[in-house]
């Protein structure tokens, strides 16, 4: 079995520790916050406790590291964790900036070891039973898809509103469409902090026939997590605040036209089934097999630097207030 050290103990890394020591995975936890450490190492008194990563990485029973961390530590501790030969899970985004993340990338390769970023929806069974439905066509070709990921807190200090929350949503976007936008526009604002977006609106053109848009915040009266995909033979709506069937809808809706006259055609939502399994769980065993059978991740490097080149281009048009043309000339098509 795999050994696993987690760094960073804090409110997702709690999540991580639990679900591997659950697998049975978890070997050491690794926090410079000693009283954090010690908290949550008499939860799981088998795992050793380190308050330096150097100490850790120096430890040669790890296998593999799980970094959860703040957003602008990962690209420098995944550097550190690779070049002790470790394997690495990094969780959302990579880094900060594409070209590190393309470093991170040859890293890996060079010393053969495993990267993968925590993208956790792209394993959520609700998700996965999606994108099935859409790949064998049963929504017909896409047209719009637009997610909304709303809440009220989780407030960071120095990552946006964007940084924090869109990531999963672009990953799922990307993964449905199997490309890249050519272009970008991102409007938002900062109402708490200076230079911290605590809402933005991203909209994407693929192409003239398919676009799509996230609106993310973190000043919302209420939790929202919704992905709507619009096909021009149906629509799927997964709603990740609801529970059960409601969770996850399938809408036959048409609409057609006769003497010019448009005339929607409307349907009940029709339930889609999915797993009963948490997408972390999934995730995290997602991570060990790839391990023990040398293989890529889901979301491996190259995912990540294909989400990140996203965020990175929405950052700059929120920047700017002008819309960004993306480079296509790597990480434009999923295999």
């Amino acid at each position: 079995m795999t050994r696993i050290g987690v760094v960073g103990t804090g409110y997702w890394g709690k999540n991580l520790t639990r679900n591997f020591s659950e697998l049975g995975a978890l070997a050491a936890i690794c926090d410079s916050d000693t009283d954090a450490l010690n908290a949550i190492g008499e939860k799981y008194p088998a795992a050793d406790r380190y308050a330096d990563l150097a100490a850790l990485l120096a430890q040669p029973d790890i296998d593999a590291i799980v970094l959860s961390t703040p957003a602008e530590t990962h690209g420098a501790l995944a550097r550190q964790v690779l070049n002790a030969g470790k394997h690495v899970f990094v969780e959302k985004p990579l880094c900060l900036d594409p070209n590190e993340g393309r470093a991170l990338k040859t890293l890996s390769e060079t010393a053969d070891k495993t990267l993968m970023v925590g993208h956790m929806l792209l394993y959520h069974p609700a998700f996965q039973a999606l994108r099935k439905h859409v790949d064998a066509g049963e929504i017909g070709d896409i047209r719009y898809i637009y997610s909304t990921r709303l809440s009220l807190g989780q407030i960071r200090r120095t990552e946006n509103a964007l940084w924090s929350f869109a990531p999963h949503d672009i990953s799922m976007i990307l993964s449905l469409t199997g490309k890249m936008p050519q272009r970008v526009v991102t409007n938002g604002a900062a109402y708490l902090q200076q230079n911290v977006a605590d809402t933005t609106m991203s909209h994407f053109t693929f192409s003239e026939t398919l676009q799509a848009h996230i609106f993310v915040s973190w000043l919302h009266p209420f939790k929202d997590h919704r992905l709507v995909v619009v096909g021009s033979d149906g629509m799927i709506v997964f709603d990740d605040v609801r529970t059960g069937p409601e969770k996850l809808l399938f809408y036959k809706h048409q609409v057609s036209v006769a003497d010019e006259l448009p005339t929607v055609n409307r349907a009940e939502g029709m339930p889609i089934e999915y797993a009963d399994e948490e997408p972390l769980r999934r995730e995290c065993q997602h991570f060990l097999d790839c391990i023990a059978q040398s293989r890529p991740p889901a979301s491996d490097a190259a995912e990540g630097i294909r989400v990140l080149s996203v965020l990175d281009a929405c950052q700059i048009s929120l920047n700017s207030g002008t819309g960004v043309e993306l480079n296509h000339d790597e990480h434009n098509f999923y295999p």
